[in-house]
């Protein structure tokens, strides 16, 4: 087994961290160059940082607060939201992100992933895929969860991958804030559907539930926020929980 990564994730809005749950009722988690820091000095393997609004506001992004998040941090560190060319790619690459995310940009413009995978490699474009069940599949949904697509996310996260992202950032919006537990039917479905990594989010509440997502839902990376932004677990414990249960991690030095 591949070494499996621990991730947390800043939503930001107005320039604050910020949580709810199924992508409504957002409460203050703090700064995101502070929480950042803390982040990496206690072990995380990489950092997500995620612009909810700007898709929905259909604004650039924040490449300031990208600026300073990476000059207090020395982990990878994965920017998304308000991206939608290729010249906003290099401005952030520019600043240090060492991966872009693109969600509803991916959607509109398909050949976004691929102009992105040519530029920068494969290793340096993530989509971003919010899935919410619908019957017996997932929809595919834009917009920080506002807008349905009609796409089927299994065939999406196969599209993705043959137009060149090297990775997918799959949440769950049944699950995203509930605690109760990451979709491990839905990770599954696009786990065993694509031949590149995929980072489960959205629903962990114990420890028990970091474990399932890699041993049930077969992903390679998981994600929390609200969990870690709280202090309610650390990034070494979920690490050290992990190690015990079989499940090969970074520790911190």
């Amino acid at each position: 087994m591949s070494i499996k990564r621990v991730i947390p994730c800043l939503d930001v809005k107005e320039g604050r961290v910020v949580k709810g749950t199924r992508f409504l009722g957002l409460r203050d988690a703090g700064d995101p160059v502070e929480l950042a820091r803390l982040y990496d000095e206690s072990g995380a393997d990489e950092l997500i940082f995620l612009d909810i609004t700007a898709s929905v506001e259909r604004r650039r992004f924040m490449v300031d607060l990208a600026n300073r998040v990476r000059e207090a941090i020395a982990i990878p560190f994965v920017f998304g939201g308000g991206i939608r060319s290729l010249e906003d790619m290099d401005k952030l690459l520019a600043a240090g992100v060492d991966k872009v995310s693109l969600g509803t940009a991916a959607v509109e413009d398909p050949k976004l992933i691929s102009q992105g995978a040519r530029a920068y490699g494969r290793e340096s474009i993530v989509v971003a895929v919010d899935a919410k069940r619908t019957g017996q599949g997932w929809e595919v949904h834009t917009r920080g969860g506002r807008t349905p697509t009609g796409l089927d996310v299994v065939a999406w996260a196969r599209r993705v991958e043959a137009a060149g992202a090297g990775e997918i950032l799959l949440t769950s919006m049944d699950a995203d804030g509930t605690k109760e537990g990451y979709d491990n039917e839905l990770n599954k479905a696009v786990a065993s559907a694509v031949g590149i990594p995929v980072i489960a989010s959205g629903g962990a509440g114990k420890l028990e539930h970091f474990r399932d997502a890699f041993l049930v839902g077969g992903v390679d990376a998981v994600l929390a926020a609200s969990l870690f932004h709280y202090g309610e677990y650390s990034i070494g414990q979920v690490k050290e929980y992990l190690a015990q249960e079989g499940i090969p991690v970074r520790m911190a030095e």
